[in-house]
């Protein structure tokens, strides 16, 4: 096994992730806004679910997002 393949494969991987959540986010929560669903600075909460069905796995990120 290539370490620094692997390595570069995941980082780039996480990085398309990081990248294209942000962005469905950011547009979510400007339609809640822009629809009034969504008003004040109530942290929203968010989980993230992360599955490699052939390695057998789950990992899961539970956190909050500050909206102002």
């Amino acid at each position: 096994m290539n370490e620094d393949a692997l390595n570069t494969s995941i980082r780039k991987f996480l990085k398309e992730v990081g990248v294209t959540s942000q962005r469905e986010i950011e547009k979510a929560v400007r339609q809640a806004v822009a629809e009034g669903k969504l008003k004040g600075n109530t942290p929203l909460p968010a989980r993230v679910v992360l599955t490699i069905a052939p390695l057998g796995l789950t990992h899961e990120v539970d956190g909050a997002i500050k909206i102002e």
